[in-house]
Formats: structure tokens, sequence, C-alpha cells
């Protein structure tokens, strides 16, 4: 499936490629369910227990399972086809959210129950950002007009994680928290529904040879180690710029207008990425993002006042986006086609992971550490991160030299 690209792409292209608008809307709609459901179901856990600390195990169960099983969840979208396989792991996925709901819904349920039941909703997410961005692979042959479907595809996301919060703090105005879940369950339900109608889905994928399904997890070094190491420099933000707030006396409701810059920075930095030509690499690139992200979270710490913090923010964010957008894109071209989806579920992996583990130990550092070495640490992990993925590759392709790259790295037919 193709359609002709225009010299210079644009993202109104990308839209008009046969059937990619409404796949890309309905796969919206149901991801918009991630966007909801972790503040909903927080808020109705810590309502049901009246704990933070169970809240916050239930969420961490529920996280785990989401993230760590996602690439197993990716490779059945890959062997049994998006229609097959997505549409059965929604409806299960919406159940548990329902039982869920109802366990939260009033006081009075046993923590363990509602463990189990996050832990079991969050082990049946359907990853459908990894099968929407290989479903881009699949429609879009110009790597041009690719990178700039990828960056629309990543800067909607991130749109998709600030509204839904938004979303749920409007709702818990008139209705109980566990009414959020349920709304995360009705989009996630009816949008991959929607989503597994188009007739771009494409069918199952053939098994590759363990050889080639080899070659391809090596390749993915690059894109997870990056897109790893940005979670671990990102995660930490968060609780670094309320400390930043508290330490010089700021209002704490400032907190949300900073962190805004970051996200504002990320759309625009994406919306930037997939307009440029670029003559380096995606690995190249992956790596200079990932430095450039670093050096700025670093040297934020030193911002002797908010606005300057914010404008660093807002400049860390610009590099967020485009370092995730090439992860995926580098994963894509690394990927063969009976493992398209998993590959990048594990750039997601990565990401998410890096976040649990970042915030905790950021969490550990703020208060025994000067807050401008916390801020060096987080930007360290995303720079370190960098010098593995470019060391790795380049004795990779040392190497390598001579060795047919269809053995050693499978690279997409086109």
């Amino acid at each position: 499936m193709s359609t002709h690209a225009p010299s210079r792409p644009s993202y109104a292209a990308v839209l008009r490629v046969p059937h990619a608008r409404r796949a890309f809307v309905s796969a919206l709609a149901a991801r918009l369910s991630y966007g909801t459901v972790s503040l909903s179901a927080l808020l109705s856990v810590t309502r049901a227990t009246g704990s933070y600390a169970v809240s916050g195990a239930v969420m961490s169960l529920f996280g785990a399972a989401t993230v760590f099983l996602m690439p197993f969840r990716a490779s059945l979208i890959d062997r049994y086809g998006p229609r097959r396989a997505l549409l059965p792991m929604s409806m299960l996925y919406g159940t548990l959210l329902c039982a869920l709901a109802a366990l939260t819904w009033r006081p009075g349920a046993s923590p363990v129950v509602i463990g189990a039941a996050a832990a079991l909703a969050g082990a049946c997410a359907p990853p459908l950002g990894p099968t929407m961005r290989a479903l881009w692979s699949e429609l879009v042959p110009d790597r041009g007009l690719l990178q700039r479907a990828y960056s629309l595809d990543g800067v909607a996301e991130e749109l998709l994680y600030v509204s839904g919060p938004v979303l749920i703090g409007v709702l818990v105005g008139f209705a109980p928290p566990a009414s959020g879940i349920l709304l995360s369950a009705f989009l996630i339900v009816t949008g991959t529904g929607v989503f597994t109608l188009s007739p771009a889905l494409p069918g199952p994928r053939p098994r590759a040879a363990g050889r080639q399904r080899a070659g391809a997890l090596r390749g993915l070094w690059a894109p997870v180690v990056v897109a790893t190491g940005a979670g671990l420099a990102l995660s930490g933000v968060d609780l670094l710029v309320m400390a930043f707030a508290a330490q010089h006396s700021y209002d704490p409701d400032v907190v949300p207008w900073v962190l805004g810059a970051l996200s504002a920075g990320s759309a625009l930095g994406g919306l930037a990425n997939g307009a440029v030509r670029w003559r380096a690499s995606a690995r190249v690139r992956l790596c200079w993002f990932a430095v450039g992200l670093g050096l700025v979270v670093a040297v934020a710490g030193l911002a002797p006042g908010l606005w300057t913090l914010t404008a660093a923010m807002a400049c860390a964010g610009a590099f967020i986006a485009p370092a995730l957008t090439t992860a995926y894109l580098l994963a894509d071209e690394t990927a063969d086609d009976a493992s398209r989806t998993r590959a990048g579920a594990w750039v997601n992996t990565g990401v998410n992971a890096g976040s649990s583990v970042g915030v905790m130990v950021v969490g550990v550092l703020v208060g025994r550490l000067p807050l401008g070495v916390c801020f060096l640490l987080a930007g360290a992990a995303a720079f370190v991160a960098a010098l593995a993925a470019g060391g790795r590759a380049a004795g990779a392709a040392r190497v390598g030299a001579g060795v047919p790259p269809l053995e050693e790295a499978p690279c997409r037919r086109r």
C-alpha cells in the first residue's frame, strides 16, 4: 500500500495517505485511555482504601505489568495480526478495568483483590502505540514522509498524556473517581474496535528465522538504550522542579506551568524534527538528540530563578520528541517484517522502565544531595546512554565489516 510522496512532504500529506486518517484518529481515541487511566485509578484506589501506600503499590503493579509485558503482547500482534489479537486483548483489558472500577467505587474492598485486578488489567493492555507506528511503516514507503508520520504520532501522543489528566480533573468534579476508570475502558474498547475495522491493517506476519531475529535484537540496542536513558533523565524532572520551587519559595501552583513548558517544547521539537530533511543517519541523530537532552537537563539546576528554569525545560523538551521519534524510526529500520510491532514495543518499554527507575532514584537523592547535583545526575543518564549507544554502534560496525547485511541487520524490503 503506497502513496506518491511530494518533493517536500508535509503533515497534511501524511493524513492524505489512503486509510491513514481513519486508522490514526481511532488509534488516538483508544490511546487516550492511557492518558486517563493512571490518574483516575490512583484517585479511586486512594478513595477506596484510604491509603496512599496502598494506591502507590497498586499503581506500581499496574505499571509494571503494562510495561514489562508489552513486548510479549506486541509479539502476539506480529504473529496473529492486529485484527485477531488487538480486539480480544482490548475487550479483556476493558473488562478488567470495569472490575477495578466496581471494586473501588465504594470504600471497603480488599487491597489484595484491588491489586490483583490492577495487575491483570495491566498485563492485558493493548500495545496501540507500537501497533500504530508499525502501521505507519506499512502505509508510508517514503522515509521522509515516514519521519513526518512518526513525528506527528509522537506529538499527538504527548498531547494525549497532557489532556488525559485534565479530562479526569473535570470528570471527578461531578462523578466518583472510579468513573474515570470506566471512561478509560470505554475509550480503549471503542477506539480499538474502530481501529481494527480499518482496511489498512495487515494480517499475520511470517515468523523470521532465528538468525534474523537475533540480528534484529542486536540492532535494537541503540534505540532501546537511548530511550531508557531519556526515561531516566525525564522521570525525575517532575520531582526536581517541585524541589526547585520549594527551595526558592515559589508557590507550588507554578510547577504545572514549568512542566507544561517541557511538554510544549517537546511538541514543537517533534514538529520541527519531522519537517527537517536530515543528512545524518538516524543512529547519529539519535545519539546527538540524547546528548542535547542530557546537557540541558544537567545545566537546568544552575537556573537562578523560575523563568530561567522554565526556559531550560522548554529547551530540554525540544529534544524529547525528536529523540523518541528517531528511536522508533531506527527500531523500524532494524526490524524485519515479522517483528516490527515488537521492536517498537521494546523502545516503549525502555522509556517506561527508565521512568520507573528514575523517579525512585531521584526521590531518594532529593534532600540528600544539592539540587544542582541532582539535575546533573539526571542529565548524565541521557548523556551516558548516548555514549553507550554510539560506542556499541561503532564497535558493531567495525566487527560487522564485510558481513552480508541481510544476515546481520535485516532491513525492511521496500
